[in-house]
């Protein structure tokens, strides 16, 4: 427990001296002036019991499992062994960390609120939210974020006033629906209510999974293992995804889908998957038709060895949605460059627009509907070797394009490395441009003349 507590202590001692030195030499009259003409983003300054207290409350989180040795390496992890340089066991839930630390190197930081075209609040909400997800709270969810508006109100109100929060934006490291329960559910339901809150109507929230239809939410990739901290390791991990042997049709790595349940994708997967392992040879080329790798329990969270060799044997990953539409698993195997099949839109084309364009979908993932595999009797690998491998190796080098664009690169990464943008750094072009937009709309609204 010491050696517990002396890890987190230095880790909010190494932020704290971060947050304070970050935007030291960073100003709008500097010469990146033009450079940074519409992109100055100022972190909102807010109490550590919005963030970094609550990392010191790794271990205490009731029903929760102990999170402190994710912390390390500013929410990457703990290195998957000792001589690894670019992976890590990554847990989603530190997003919000990950995303903070990065900021703090953003090239267009200032001081000052009123030449910002943005403000970064840093508050950790998913973790906020543990207390009323399953602590003592629990009965009082709809309250959270009052806390934090309150403060936003109290504290430099001329900030929020001048565009009544149209400006600011979070980071929430977990699905939106975890933050939607009606205001006045009796008795309560899961979730909390921070995006039901009409005080946080204006903000723009950025999820692992966004609902269909906020304007104010969009969803942003799940963090994967793979954190490379220069381009030459980037590079070489492509050239290593590029010629990996794709000896297996396809996999299925997660878990559910036992024989006990009622009809659902998971369990037709499985069913079908087993039975091709079980009772079928390879063909076309392949030495197998399909891997399953049981995550069941949640065994593979933090051990990206479990899956990560099997993907890049493997053609296709098989995407089935779970608990929510979305999967991290999508973004793994986008970096093992095995190519995705969903089985529903909400499960990635409806969801993550920025950094996998809906219109090129089919260049780089399969769709096969649901439906017709549960309760047609569809079976996915049929579809799957009718695909010509030549169109399997175009949509292969599709995905290995998109792998810059998936992967949240280290902190204090090497300027060739910083020259790609990854999934931060288009987070971040995206949130502006959806801030910018939606000022431009409110502006033409307010100027418009009354009609009577």
């Amino acid at each position: 427990m010491a050696s517990s507590t002396y890890r987190i202590q230095t880790i909010l001692v190494c932020l704290v001296i971060c947050l304070n030195d970050a935007v030291a030499d960073v100003e709008p009259n500097s010469e990146g002036e033009k450079r940074c003409d519409k992109r100055w983003i100022h972190i909102r300054k807010i109490p550590p019991r919005f963030n970094l207290d609550l990392l010191s409350k790794c271990s205490e989180y009731p029903l929760f499992d102990d999170f402190c040795p994710y912390l390390a390496n500013h929410g990457l992890g703990q290195k998957t062994h000792n001589h690894s340089n670019s992976w890590y066991r990554t847990d989603p839930s530190t997003l919000e960390l990950i995303f903070h630390r990065r900021m703090l190197e953003y090239p267009c930081l200032t001081h000052d609120p009123s030449l910002a075209d943005a403000i970064f609040l840093p508050y950790y909400a998913s973790l906020d939210a543990l207390r009323y997800l399953y602590g003592p709270d629990y009965n009082s969810s709809s309250d959270h974020g009052l806390e934090l508006f309150e403060f936003l109100q109290d504290d430099s109100p001329e900030i929020w006033a001048r565009r009544m929060g149209h400006d600011h934006f979070l980071v929430m490291a977990r699905p939106a629906w975890d933050f939607t329960q009606p205001l006045h559910n009796d008795p309560p339901l899961w979730g909390t209510s921070f995006l039901e809150l009409p005080e946080f109507y204006n903000v723009t929230a950025l999820t692992l999974e966004s609902r269909a239809w906020p304007w104010q939410e969009h969803a942003v990739p799940y963090p994967t293992s793979f954190h490379p901290p220069n381009l030459g390791l980037l590079e070489s991990w492509v050239q290593r995804v590029r010629r990996s042997k794709r000896s297996n049709l396809a996999m299925f790595a997660g878990g559910g889908g036992s024989s006990t349940g009622g009809p659902n994708v998971r369990r037709s997967i499985r069913m079908e998957c087993e039975y091709a392992t079980a009772n079928a040879t390879g063909v076309d080329g392949y030495e197998s038709l399909c891997e399953f790798v049981d995550c069941s329990n949640g065994v593979c969270e933090h051990d990206p060895l479990r899956f990560m060799r099997p993907m890049l044997k493997s053609s296709f990953c098989l995407q089935p949605p779970g608990d929510t539409p979305t999967r991290r698993s999508t973004f793994d195997g986008i970096v093992a460059g095995c190519i995705p099949v969903f089985f529903e839109d909400l499960s990635a084309k409806a969801q993550y627009g920025w950094h996998l364009s809906e219109n090129e979908f089919e260049s780089f993932s399969v769709f096969i509907p649901k439906e017709d595999v549960v309760f047609k009797g569809l079976k996915i690998l049929d579809v799957l070797k009718q695909i010509p491998r030549a169109r399997v190796r175009r949509m292969r080098e599709k995905v290995l394009e998109l792998i810059p664009r998936v992967v949240y690169r280290k902190h204090n990464s090497s300027p060739g490395l910083r020259m790609k943008k990854d999934a931060f750094d288009i987070t971040v072009d995206g949130t502006l441009e959806k801030i910018q937009s939606r000022l431009q709309e409110l502006s033409l609204i307010h100027s418009q003349p009354l009609i009577l």
